[in-house]
């Protein structure tokens, strides 16, 4: 209750100050932007990697926004996401001082008709991309297998979030396309959670983690040996990664192709920053510029490093023109997509 509370008492906030802010849309981005604070509303846990990523960003993304407005991160986790996008897209100012960020699954809700995804894809507006990444699935040190092939062969109890997360989803793919013997344990809130559950032994891996994520907020555990990868979901082969398998790798037929690329390819966009519909124009040319300033500046690159997490930037019209591409996929080919994903959702 306090929870829902928090949350009600922060949207009428917002729509309090969009509702007295009327002469505030004549406004050039520099006037409007001055003294004031934007949000970052990130859809996932404190200490997940969206977490991670939006407060590198938010130290240094002010600097390059005219105006200079100081900027803090808002965690809204729920529904694996959803809940921060319908926040996002129903409730959230339309002025240009919130923006959204979650997991690649969540904008592809709508269109695999999710009831409860209350939002118009093709109405959000795209920033910009941190980060072009590659998913991968990792056991812990005490799963009793050591490789994707042993994974094929022995069942492994995997750790997940609600039935339409991205690390559930993923795990089932990897489960009914690759033949992985996987055990899916959800319910977990995100990936810090089920990390916890890995520690205490109630799971032991983990599918749909993007690998800038194991390499952050997964450091120790990665480097004491604690935790491993066992198969790449997509993107071009990381070095990185050593010679573990890619999903590509088991591709046989031009339907897998296409199935593989709806699946994983969406992980592409794992960084992606979001407005809500009808932010003003000049606003949104404003932070599109800033944000592709900030992935080049020198500062805020030498903190990513000093953080640990990769940075491969996308201008948002291109992450607009990528999403308009995954909205449109036939809608045979979405069933048989979440016949793989979502086979216990009816």
């Amino acid at each position: 209750m306090a929870t829902r509370w928090k949350y009600c008492a922060y949207a009428a906030a917002a729509l309090a100050a969009g509702a007295g802010s009327a002469p505030a849309w004549a406004q050039k981005p520099a006037e409007f932007y001055a003294g004031k604070t934007i949000t970052i509303v990130v859809g996932h846990q404190a200490g997940t990697g969206f977490d991670v990523y939006s407060r590198v960003l938010i130290r240094h993304f002010g600097r390059f926004i005219p105006g200079n407005p100081k900027m803090v991160v808002q965690n809204m986790p729920g529904a694996s996401g959803i809940n921060s996008a319908n926040w996002l897209f129903n409730i959230a100012p339309k002025d240009g001082t919130v923006m959204g960020t979650m997991s690649q699954n969540v904008p592809l809700e709508p269109v695999f008709g999710n009831p409860k995804a209350k939002f118009d894809t093709g109405k959000l507006i795209w920033v910009g991309n941190m980060e072009s990444g590659a998913g991968v699935c990792g056991i812990s040190n005490q799963a009793g297998i050591n490789t994707f092939a042993d994974l094929q062969k022995k069942e492994v109890v995997f750790g997940a979030t609600g039935a339409t997360g991205p690390l559930k989803k993923s795990a089932n793919a990897v489960k009914n396309l690759l033949g992985a013997k996987i055990r899916i344990v959800g319910g977990y809130r995100g990936s810090a959670s089920v990390k916890q559950a890995m520690a205490k032994g109630e799971v032991f891996g983990i599918c749909g983690l993007p690998w800038s994520t194991v390499k952050s907020f997964w450091r120790a555990e990665l480097k004491a040996g604690e935790f491993k990868p066992i198969i790449q979901l997509s993107g071009p082969k990381n070095p990185e990664l050593g010679n573990i398998p890619h999903a590509n790798d088991f591709i046989k037929t031009d339907e897998q192709r296409k199935l593989f690329g709806v699946i994983f390819g969406a992980q592409v966009l794992g960084r992606s920053y979001m407005l809500p519909p009808r932010v003003p124009a000049d606003r949104v040319a404003a932070l599109r510029k800033a944000f592709m300033d900030t992935m080049k500046d020198p500062k805020f690159l030498a903190d990513a490093n000093k953080t640990g997490i990769d940075i491969s930037p996308m201008p948002g019209e291109e992450v607009a023109k990528l999403w308009a591409e995954f909205a449109s996929t036939p809608k045979p080919l979405i069933e048989k997509v979440k016949q793989i994903t979502l086979p216990d959702v009816k």
